[in-house]
């Protein structure tokens, strides 16, 4: 793959496929999760961000188990934890590996790409509308905050 909008990846819970290429025309956040990290808070902000920016950005949220084993829960429990706890709509991939010796190819792809590594859960790599990055947010960035907003507004 050579271009965000090229892949896609399996929704969670038997969710429909998450095509990139339909989020064309909008920035797309990355953002690898854990339900058990001390950052899951941060659903709520990435709900109310989604909800707030809707028209022209999708969060796709990639839960992610090599951080601390934050994220062992089965696929129904994850989505199940994310709906009942913090209202989440935007989608959700299959739990993916971000690092390693067999990262997701959006992984490998997304960390060639823009010359990162995966730290901990709840990074979150930002796109503009053409599918090119704009920018990478550590994890204890929150979703609302004001170095995050300033790319939406």
């Amino acid at each position: 793959m050579s271009h965000l909008h090229d892949f896609t990846l399996r929704g969670l819970n038997n969710k429909p496929e998450i095509n990139f290429a339909e989020y064309q025309g909008k920035k797309i956040m990355l953002v690898n999760t854990a339900s058990a990290c001390g950052y899951t808070p941060q659903y709520a902000q990435l709900e109310e961000l989604y909800q707030e920016f809707k028209n022209k950005l999708v969060i796709i949220a990639c839960p992610c188990n090599q951080f601390g084993n934050q994220e062992a829960a089965p696929e129904n429990e994850i989505a199940q934890f994310c709906e009942l706890n913090y209202g989440v709509t935007f989608p959700i991939t299959d739990k993916i590996d971000v690092r390693g010796t067999h990262p997701h190819p959006l992984s490998r792809w997304l960390t060639a790409h823009t010359n990162t590594e995966v730290s901990w859960n709840f990074q979150k790599y930002l796109f503009d509308e053409k599918g090119n990055f704009e920018a990478m947010f550590p994890p204890a960035t929150p979703p609302m905050s004001e170095e995050v907003l300033e790319h939406l507004e």
